[in-house]
């Protein structure tokens, strides 16, 4: 792998580590104003699109190029972490070597309101998701 790739890959992580762990803190010192009930934990996530774009960066190797970007509505499903509001990605990215590995199917996990994590998923809880197209994800620059 390209050393420029890893370098920028690895300052990726690290700011969304940084973003992470300055939520935490924002919620244990009462910054953030969680007090743990539900209806905050499942807010609804306003700047999903904006989270999940600034996310993509870390997640792939190479976010330039992407093709057949599709994006669903915010809706609340049952995870691993529990009742989460998620939003389901459709898209075509490339691996490593610059081939396109085909279309591949993600869920963005959210948390008050913020984007959490990604997470496979090969069907549920995508099964019944409602796509329409996601330029924006196509845009995106290296």
């Amino acid at each position: 792998m390209n050393g420029n790739v890893v370098r920028w890959r690895r300052a990726g992580l690290l700011f969304l580590g940084l973003l992470l762990l300055g939520a935490c803190a924002g919620h244990r010192f009462g910054f953030g104003g969680h007090n743990g009930d539900d209806g905050e934990i499942n807010a609804y996530p306003v700047d999903y699109k904006s989270d999940i774009l600034a996310a993509m960066h870390a997640y792939l190797n190479d976010p330039a190029g992407i093709r057949d970007a599709a994006i669903s509505q915010p809706m609340l499903k049952e995870v691993a972490q529990g009742t989460r509001y998620i939003v389901c990605l459709r898209f075509n990215g490339k691996r490593d070597d610059g081939i396109y590995m085909g279309v591949k199917q993600i869920a963005a996990i959210f948390l008050a309101g913020r984007f959490q994590d990604f997470a496979d998923v090969p069907r549920e809880p995508c099964l019944s998701a409602t796509y329409a197209p996601f330029p924006e994800l196509e845009q995106l620059k290296p």
